[in-house]
């Protein structure tokens, strides 16, 4: 069972590692999207000397939908992420895969194209192309997760806890809006509400990528984790895009500890489902999206 956690900074890093993660998940612009906080080259190799010191892995994120301009600065980026020694890239375009291929570096690459990983299938494809392995999109039900990991030897990471992105523009959609309002941006976090439903918060944010819309609640499968590891799912992604600080390593110290329980057969779902509440912001409720839909219901 590997527990991956995003880090906002090499502070933060370090807590992380040490509250029981596996694997560190960063990364900086122009490259990597919906990042807690996107780190420079000196911060990111800072980030993975630490890592390796405690016998942790790094990944670092190049999952964005590269334009001419990103794809002529990548090689450059790739390059200096393997010299410092980055254990994968989680990458989804094919144009900068082949660009990895093209420069043959000792970087593994892990694919990430987001909603586009719905199948076996798809996986084995860029398996066959050099990848390590593949993140599962959001939108899938666990039903169809267990018969996707059921078909491959390489692992199909899944994410665990935290939100999800419903929707990703490349274009400064608040400033546009500012502007044409001509109101003055208010310096705090910004949310999108459902008129038919006064209670709904959908978190909006932009950044140097452009815009992101996120869910209304964070997906936590905390619950499920027994039944995720009897299917052969074992590669937990925890994301703290929306979450900062202590708060994001105490709630990664808890699946910690849920893991050690299901390895000493003492795992009480409920119980640790309880405390992950106790942790969670009070504005952000908790679900389990579509991971326990029938797939025919989401279809």
């Amino acid at each position: 069972m590997e527990l991956i956690a995003t880090a906002e900074s090499l502070e933060q890093a370090e807590a992380l590692l040490d509250a029981g993660a596996d694997r560190l998940y960063i990364g900086g612009h122009p490259f990597g999207l919906r990042l807690p906080q996107p780190l420079s080259l000196e911060q990111i190799e800072d980030v993975i000397k630490r890592a390796h010191q405690r016998g942790k892995k790094v990944t670092v994120s190049c999952n964005a939908l590269m334009h001419n301009q990103q794809i002529a600065q990548l090689p450059d980026y790739l390059q200096k992420l393997a010299d410092f020694g980055a254990d994968a890239v989680a990458i989804g375009d094919p144009g900068a895969i082949l660009t990895l291929k093209e420069l043959k570096l000792e970087l593994p690459f892990v694919y990430d194209a987001g909603t586009l990983v719905t199948s076996a299938e798809q996986i084995a494809f860029w398996v066959n192309q050099g990848a390590s392995g593949a993140v599962a999109a959001r939108e899938l039900t666990l039903k169809e997760l267990f018969a996707m990991q059921k078909k491959l030897k390489q692992p199909v990471e899944v994410q665990v806890y935290g939100p999800t992105c419903i929707h990703q523009s490349g274009r400064p959609l608040l400033t546009n809006y500012f502007t044409y309002t001509h109101a003055e941006a208010p310096d705090q976090q910004l949310f999108l509400r459902d008129p038919k439903n006064a209670d709904s918060q959908y978190p909006i944010f932009e950044d140097e990528d452009g815009t992101h819309i996120f869910s209304t609640e964070d997906l936590s499968l905390i619950g499920q984790l027994g039944l995720m590891v009897e299917n052969g799912l074992e590669t937990w992604k925890l994301d703290g895009v929306l979450l900062h600080g202590d708060r994001f390593v105490r709630i990664v110290a808890l699946f910690d500890e849920a893991r050690r329980a299901i390895e000493a057969g003492a795992f009480v779902p409920e119980s640790f489902a309880n405390r992950l509440a106790k942790l969670q912001p009070a504005h952000r409720p908790l679900g389990t999206g579509f991971y326990l839909k029938n797939p025919e219901d989401v279809h």
